[in-house]
């Protein structure tokens, strides 16, 4: 699981195995997990005990981090990228 990016209480990060899908990310913060959509633009996937206001807080992050995200995402699965 590469660890992408850490903001505060925030680890944002994907599984290796996840490579086969459109590009994502996996935001945990103590035992809430979300994951986001990154193309083409960030969408909420599935959220696991955040309430709205932290989704938006999460979703905002993302926004702000995007372009480093997809980065992170496109060095590590390099050819396994699917288009959305």
């Amino acid at each position: 699981m590469p660890t992408a990016l850490r903001i505060g209480p925030y680890r944002f990060y994907f599984y290796s195995h996840d490579c086969g899908e459109p590009r994502h990310i996996h935001v945990d913060c103590e035992n809430k997990s979300a994951k986001f959509w990154l193309d083409p633009d960030v969408a909420l996937a599935e959220n696991r005990g955040y309430s709205r206001k932290q989704l938006r807080e999460v979703e905002r992050l993302t926004r702000e981090n995007l372009e480093r995200l997809r980065n992170e995402w496109d060095a590590f699965c390099g050819d396994n990228i699917r288009a959305t």
